[in-house]
């Protein structure tokens, strides 16, 4: 049993390696055609639930590709595709977002951004034509599928505006079915990124995860992210009497420093916390008690029931402030993503793929960070492992993070991006018949 055992995990191991080669053959003709479809995209930028190009862009590749289970207007502006393999079995979801940032481009390359003030300075671009690249590398080769593929092409990843009162982007899609009917036994999603820090490090140096580099973090990987809107009501009287009034200003100001203190003071230090105030605004003159002031921000952390309970300390110290003062207030408070937690089997899985498509040494475990990402609606319908594609160059001058005007990746990782989300996909439908 023993022999027999070594016999099939060899044979196993010769089929990866000898699909990698065939898998590599074919990125390698098919890269001209990538950086074409990266480059358009790039040059057409499309805002959240505006992706009309870009969605037509991507059904219009899958259907040259001959894909025939396409389904568009997913969520708005989405494209949802199914990929049946040479050989019936599970189905396995790759997940790529579509939209930009309403960012203006700086930098000058040929391929920069045609639309004024719109920009994708977070790499959607290069994880739509990934998730494209990674459907005409698996149609090429549907003999090496045993099961079937489904991709999503998600509008509206980025944030919604604090007005905006419905679902968008992969929680609309997912309340649409789209994690049915076939259902993933898992999902996985990439994410372009530049700058990170390594699991380990003390330092505050930049470390760059760079083009061919896969990174990971076990666990938790982005926060819940939340938005909250307060306003203080006070009472206005003339800057010379200020006893006559209620100061909203005085009373904005307490409670901001009061609310720095749940992090510092309040809250149990091992849990990650972030509270931010990024916006204030009141008063009508310099020589006017503000009646009115109000605020803007942000609360980050990673555990659901934790969240509630900062949510509970605000709303304390804000009652208890403005009560002691005179005033009032009122607070809206927005849920928007929940926190991404990746899958440890799907990890311990799909790890030993990636180091053996990339190396060892160019699979980096990263520390977590506060950000929030969305995709986190699909890996709470199924296990879920969300990666890092590292696109960082120095010699080309690619070392900006995301979210800025001088963003951009070497192009030189979409292969890396195809290759190791077509060879996960595969292993881990080899490893669910």
């Amino acid at each position: 049993m023993k022999y027999l055992c070594l016999l099939l995990l060899s044979a196993s191991l010769y089929a990866a390696d000898t699909r990698d080669a065939l898998f590599q053959k074919s990125i390698d003709e098919m890269f001209p055609r990538l950086v074409e479809i990266r480059r358009d995209i790039h040059m057409h930028p499309e805002l959240p639930n505006e992706e009309v190009r870009t969605s037509k862009l991507v059904a219009d590749r899958l259907k040259a590709l001959g894909f025939t289970d396409i389904k568009t207007g997913v969520a708005k502006t989405g494209v949802v595709a199914v990929l049946k393999g040479a050989q019936d079995g599970p189905c396995v979801a790759v997940r790529a977002d579509m939209d930009a940032l309403p960012i203006k481009e700086l930098r000058s390359a040929p391929y920069r951004s045609q639309n004024p003030g719109v920009m994708h300075a977070c790499g959607h671009d290069v994880h739509t034509t990934c998730a494209l690249g990674v459907a005409e590398l698996l149609m090429r080769h549907r003999d090496q599928v045993k099961g079937s593929v489904k991709f999503l092409f998600q509008p509206a990843e980025e944030a919604m505006p604090a007005t905006y009162k419905g679902d968008w982007g992969a929680k609309l899609m997912v309340a649409e079915g789209v994690m049915e009917n076939p259902k993933p036994a898992a999902v996985f999603g990439l994410h372009t990124t530049a700058v990170v820090q390594p699991a380990g490090s003390t330092d505050d140096a930049v470390h760059y995860l760079k083009a061919g580099q896969i990174g990971y973090t076990p666990g938790y990987d982005n926060a819940n992210s939340d938005r909250f809107h307060i306003t203080i009501h006070g009472k206005m009287a003339h800057g010379s009497a200020p006893h006559k009034g209620v100061d909203a200003i005085a009373v904005a100001a307490e409670a901001i420093m009061a609310l720095q203190m749940i992090k510092s003071r309040q809250t149990n230090t091992r849990q990650p916390l972030v509270i931010s105030i990024g916006t204030i605004s009141g008063g009508d003159r310099e020589n006017i008690i503000a009646e009115k002031v109000e605020l803007g921000g942000t609360v980050r952390t990673y555990d659901a029931a934790f969240r509630d309970g900062v949510i509970e300390q605000m709303e304390r110290i804000l009652k208890g402030i403005t009560s002691a003062h005179g005033a009032t207030y009122e607070m809206e408070y927005r849920k928007t993503y929940p926190s991404i937690h990746n899958d440890q089997k799907l990890i311990d899985a799909t790890l030993p793929v990636f180091r053996r498509i990339v190396g060892d040494k160019n699979v980096i475990e990263l520390i977590p960070g506060m950000g929030g990402e969305d995709f986190s609606f699909f890996a709470q319908v199924v296990p879920g492992f969300y990666f890092r594609l590292g696109v960082a160059n120095e010699e080309k001058g690619f070392t900006y993070g995301g979210h800025t005007p001088m963003y951009d990746c070497d192009e030189e990782s979409l292969k890396t991006g195809v290759a190791v989300m077509a060879a996960a996909v595969c292993d881990f439908l080899d490893a669910s018949r």
